[in-house]
């Protein structure tokens, strides 16, 4: 695996995005050039690859309403590996570009794909793009350590040492280690022998009680209309990830999943390149096919050699048969008052002990809220009048019925309009759930410390946890218009 170029991107300061690194590789490209023959794309400018990059994220114009490539609706993004369409005489297509974003950085390289790009390979099939993905994970880690944001100092410092971190760990463009903290070094203790040897970058080795850390987390999304017209969408995607500290050779790990016995089978299951075997039957059930009750359900058995920085070791996907809230949102307007009336229901397979909770109703397009006469049966309510908003806190548990409700009035007026969008209009509007169940999955998938295999004489820690999360969890109002997908949700 090669990669073309690289770029490291600085947003902390606002709408001063610019790029603060960025490598190309000259031998890399021409192989690419070798191998896309008359649909061989040049990598543009810097300017122009800040601009397609910042477009694509949505991070540019966020102003303007409607931006053509980035909102229309034939486009479908596919995070983390992008598209850029390139303009001008080089007018084409550069893919994939993978990006990760976290704190003040985007991360972003160009891998060097060895297949036509013609019928466009799936991504499970390139191993560019996992071990690309690798080397973002480990130089973001290196630049912003275990936080999510160093100082200034230290970033500007990490970033000066880049050019030499490189040569080592990704000379002429193939990357050989994935950077973790710390400047380039010699070793200050025998290099050990082994399976996997000690990179340049690594100044010691763990010291200290062995520890293997397993964690499993399912992410679960949600488009809820209330209607028999409309099908209600949901789709829950896991991952696990991994992180072995073992003093001297990395030993080599077994870890198994297990799904209850009346459990569906996993899907669109990926995996690490570390992963040394694997059934074929674990590879194959899709959610694009319909689920097959005779299909593969476990225990999905995952023999791997880690590598020396956190890493996924899997991702999945799961059907399972109903949202983990299930909710009613009516909306009515009457001369300048919205009604609301509210229904969250905790469905009973779902543990009742949560992290955090919580509903938020953004009303938009509407002059300032003034009056705000709303009662809720359970939890705290807090409105914030400058953005049109109502923050409904269900804090760590649903009351013994599993159901809870908000009802009441809200007047607006006054020249001070609040937040727009350009879909919620007239009485388009939705509730959006923000929670953590921790130790729970919504598709009952588990891993626990006896599932964990160790084969070393180290005797290392078993640590595991696993917990469900939304993301895009929407409840959108029945009494109103909503966008409705004809197919699936895409994770």
């Amino acid at each position: 695996m090669t990669i073309r170029a690289l770029w490291i991107i600085s947003q902390e300061k606002g709408d001063n995005v610019s790029i603060r690194f960025s490598r190309r590789f000259s031998t890399v490209e021409h192989r690419a050039k070798i191998l896309a023959g008359s649909s061989y794309v040049a990598v543009p400018e810097e300017s122009t690859i800040l601009q397609l990059l910042l477009t694509e994220l949505g991070l540019s114009d966020p102003d303007k309403a409607y931006v053509a490539v980035r909102d229309d609706c034939l486009h479908r993004p596919r995070s983390p590996a992008l598209e850029l369409r390139v303009d001008g005489p080089e007018k084409g297509i550069l893919w994939p570009m993978l990006v990760i974003s976290q704190g003040p950085l985007i991360l972003a390289c160009l891998p060097l794909v060895d297949v036509p790009p013609e019928p466009r390979p799936p991504l499970a099939s390139l191993l560019s793009v996992s071990q690309g993905l690798t080397l973002l994970a480990g130089l973001q880690i290196f630049l912003l350590g275990s936080g999510s944001k160093p100082d200034g100092e230290g970033l500007v410092s990490r970033l000066a040492m880049l050019p030499s971190v490189l040569l080592q760990v990704c000379p002429l463009g193939t990357p050989l280690d994935v950077p973790l903290l710390g400047p380039p070094a010699t070793p200050t203790v025998p290099t050990v022998t082994g399976n996997q040897k000690q990179p340049a970058w690594k100044t010691g080795l763990h010291r200290g009680r062995a520890v293997v850390n397993v964690a499993l987390t399912e992410t679960v999304r949600s488009m809820q209309y209330g209607s028999r017209s409309r099908q209600d969408l949901w789709d829950v995607f896991g991952t696990v990830s991994c992180k072995c500290e073992v003093e001297g050779v990395l030993p080599n790990v077994m870890v198994t999943l297990s799904l209850p016995p009346n459990g569906s089978p996993l899907q669109d299951i990926l995996v690490h390149p570390c992963v040394t075997s694997l059934d074929s039957s674990i590879l194959t059930a899709s959610s694009v096919d319909n689920c097959d009750s005779s299909a593969f359900s476990g225990p999905y058995k995952f023999p791997f050699s880690p590598p020396l920085e956190p890493f996924r070791l899997c991702s999945y996907t799961s059907q399972v048969p109903v949202p983990p809230i299930l909710g009613s949102y009516q909306l009515r307007e009457e001369e300048n008052q919205l009604h609301v009336s509210v229904t969250l229901k905790l469905h009973e397979s779902v543990k009742n002990s949560f992290e955090y909770c919580e509903a938020r109703l953004p009303f938009f397009n509407r002059d300032q809220m003034s009056v705000v006469d709303v009662k809720v049966s359970y939890g705290q309510l807090d409105t914030s009048k400058e953005k049109n908003l109502l923050v409904w806190a269900l804090g760590q548990k649903f009351p013994k019925s599993h159901e809870v409700t908000m009802e009441g009035k809200i007047s607006f007026s006054g020249p001070t309009n609040g937040p727009s969008d350009p879909l919620c209009t007239g009485l388009t509007a939705y509730i959006k759930l923000y929670f953590k169940v921790p130790d729970m999955t919504l598709s009952g998938c588990s891993v626990d410390q006896h599932s964990v295999q160790v084969y070393s004489s180290a005797k290392p820690r078993i640590v595991t946890s696993r917990e469900l999360i939304s993301k895009d969890y929407f409840i959108w109002n029945s009494t109103g218009a909503a966008p409705v997908s004809s197919g699936p949700m895409m994770v």
